[in-house]
């Protein structure tokens, strides 16, 4: 019988872990404000990764004075390096994508890319707390880049 107890005990033991640790893992899912308040990106599981896009803009279109005469039209990723991407939309773009979680409150191994310059970068995040999510785009090592605070959207 203490065997029996035992098997179940560990199996039960194992079960909760997962879920914990599942829960834990997703922890960043949802949608977040971007430090400026300009747009919500949704951070959703893909393909056993963590990805995010932007679901939202504050100005989804250019403003009547925009110096490439654009004004009025919606936002494209004019500044991307592949003349092919010029065109595509920046609302539902794909801004983040390939993190795993690493443990504790880290998500490493992405990247992100910042469409106001075209530029793709090596990317963490680190979560806060329930609702501050640490962002931090950089070049080879994180001592060289850039942090940005994003806030879980209420």
């Amino acid at each position: 019988m203490k065997k029996i107890f035992g098997i179940v005990a560990t199996g039960m033991t194992l079960l909760l872990f997962s879920i914990v640790h599942a829960q834990t893992q997703d922890a960043i899912v949802g949608k977040w404000w971007n430090q400026e308040k300009e747009a919500q990106i949704e951070i959703y599981s893909c393909g056993g990764k963590y990805c995010g896009k932007i679901v939202w803009m504050k100005e989804p279109n250019y403003p009547a004075t925009d110096p490439k005469g654009m004004g009025g039209q919606p936002r494209v990723d004019r500044e991307n390096p592949d003349p092919a991407k010029k065109e595509r939309p920046i609302l539902g773009l794909n801004l983040v994508w390939g993190f795993t979680y690493s443990g504790g409150n880290l998500w490493e191994g992405g990247q992100i890319y910042d469409p106001r310059e075209g530029k793709t970068y090596k990317c963490k995040m680190t979560l806060e707390n329930p609702d501050h999510l640490k962002v931090r785009g950089f070049i080879g090592v994180s001592l060289i880049g850039k942090t940005n605070n994003w806030t879980r959207v209420k």
